[in-house]
C-alpha cells in the first residue's frame, strides 16, 4: 500500500496561526434603519418603532459566493427596513476579525448576526453573543457542535457532495477511478470541507468510516455506486479553496501520479487552478480528466457548459442571507423563530441542483438541471 503524505493524506500536525487585530476587521456597508412604515413581512409582520439590527458576518467580502450573501441581506434589509453591517475578517482564516465583529455587534446591541464561522475558535464569541440575547444564525458552514448557534441555514453540504459522486459514478461506467482531492484546509476542521469531500466518496459508494475526516476512507477498493469498479485515492490536497492553491494542488497530485483521472474540488475557483496544472500537464479536461466541484457560481456554471467542468452542485447563497435576516427580523417583531427543514433536523435546508449537460441516472441526491437553468439561477 501506497504512503500518503502531506501531499497525499492530510498532515495533521501542521497548524497554522493568523493573528488579527479588531482594526483588521473589514465593514463593508449598512443598510437604512426601520421605520413605522416599512412593509410588512409575507407572514403580515411590520416593523417596529425601534429599529432591528442584524450584522452579517462573512469569511471574506471578494468571494463571489458571498459577494451574493451581501447582497442577498442588503436587498431584504432594505424591503424589512433593517439596519445591516455587513462585515468580514483579512481572510478564510481570521477568526480574530470575527470575533471583533461580533464583540460590535454585542455593544450596538443587534438583535441578531448572521456568520459564515471561520471554525470553532469563534465559538465562545457566539455563545457570548447569545447570552447577550442575540440570535446567531450559521449560514452556509453549521458551527462543530452545530448547536452553537441558534439556527443554521445552509446547503445539505453532505448531499452536495453525494451529488457529484454519484455522477462520476455513473460517467465512469465501471472504470477505475483514480482520485485527487482537492480540499479546502489541513489546519482545521470544517463541516463545508469534509462534508463535501467525504459526500463525494459516499456517492460513488465509497465507505466512510469517520465523516469529520477526510483521511478517513481506505486508500482503494471498490465503488459500489452505479456499475461499481475499482477506486484509488491517489492525494489529497489542502488548497484553501483558491485557484492557486487548486493549480498547485493539482501539480502536486499529478507529480505523484500522472494517471489521475477524477479531480473533486472544494469549489469551482479551485477548479479553475486544478484545470490550469491539468492542461499544463498535457491532458484534457473531460476527457481525460473529469473535474466535478460545488457552488454554482455564474463562472462554474459557465465552466460546465464549456466541458472545463463536468458537474457541479449548485447552491444559493443570496437564498441564505435574504432567509437569515428576515427570520432575524421575524423573531424581534414577536415571530417565531425558524423551524429546521433538513433531513437530519439539524438545519434549515436551502436548496440545492446537480448541474450538468450530461445527466446520470445514477444521481439521486439532487435533481439534475441543464446549463441554461443553473444559469438562470446563478449567483456572482
Amino acid at each position: 500500500m501506497m504512503s500518503i503524505s502531506i501531499g497525499k493524506r492530510l498532515k495533521k500536525s501542521h497548524l497554522m496561526v493568523i493573528a488579527a487585530t479588531g482594526a483588521a476587521a473589514l465593514i463593508l456597508s449598512g443598510c437604512a434603519a426601520a421605520t413605522t412604515d416599512a412593509p410588512a413581512t409575507s407572514a403580515g409582520t411590520t416593523a417596529p418603532e425601534e429599529t432591528v439590527g442584524v450584522s452579517l458576518i462573512l469569511k471574506n467580502l471578494t468571494n463571489p459566493f458571498f459577494v451574493a450573501m451581501a447582497a442577498g441581506a442588503e436587498e431584504k434589509a432594505e424591503e424589512l427596513g433593517v439596519d445591516l453591517i455587513v462585515g468580514a475578517g483579512q481572510d478564510d482564516a481570521d477568526d480574530q476579525g470575527q470575533i471583533d465583529l461580533i464583540e460590535s455587534a454585542i455593544a450596538a446591541g443587534q438583535a441578531g448576526i448572521l456568520i459564515t464561522p471561520t471554525g470553532p475558535n469563534v465559538n465562545s464569541a457566539i455563545l457570548k453573543a447569545r447570552e447577550a440575547g442575540l440570535y446567531v444564525i450559521a449560514l452556509d458552514s453549521p458551527l462543530d457542535p452545530v448547536d452553537t448557534a441558534d439556527s443554521t441555514f445552509a446547503t445539505d453540504n453532505c448531499l452536495a457532495g453525494e451529488a457529484i459522486g454519484e455522477w462520476i459514478a455513473g460517467k465512469l461506467d465501471g472504470k477505475k477511478a483514480v482520485i485527487a482531492q482537492l480540499v479546502a484546509y489541513d489546519d482545521r476542521v470544517a463541516a463545508v470541507d469534509y462534508c463535501r469531500a467525504n459526500g463525494f466518496l459516499m456517492g460513488m459508494g465509497i465507505d466512510v468510516p469517520v465523516l469529520s475526516e477526510k483521511d478517513s476512507a481506505a486508500e482503494s477498493g471498490n465503488y459500489t455506486t452505479g456499475t461499481g469498479g475499482e477506486y484509488e485515492i491517489s492525494c489529497i490536497e489542502a488548497t484553501g479553496a483558491s485557484p492557486e492553491g487548486g493549480r498547485k494542488g493539482m501539480e502536486n497530485c499529478l507529480a505523484g501520479n500522472p494517471d489521475i483521472n477524477v479531480v473533486y474540488t472544494i469549489n469551482e475557483p479551485t477548479a479553475f487552478g486544478a484545470n490550469a496544472a491539468i492542461e499544463a500537464a498535457g491532458l484534457v479536461v473531460g476527457e481525460d480528466v473529469l473535474v466535478v466541484s460545488v457552488d454554482g457560481g455564474r463562472a462554474g456554471v459557465e465552466a460546465v457548459k464549456a466541458g472545463q467542468i463536468q458537474a457541479t452542485s449548485q447552491q444559493y447563497p443570496l437564498r441564505m442571507a435574504s432567509f437569515g435576516v428576515e427570520a432575524i427580523f421575524k423573531l424581534a417583531t414577536g415571530g417565531a423563530a425558524p423551524a429546521n427543514t433538513s433531513v437530519n433536523g439539524e438545519f434549515f435546508d436551502t436548496g440545492l441542483s446537480l448541474c450538468t449537460d450530461d445527466p446520470m441516472d445514477t444521481v439521486v441526491a439532487a435533481t439534475q438541471e441543464t446549463t441554461e437553468y443553473c444559469l438562470e439561477n446563478a449567483w456572482g
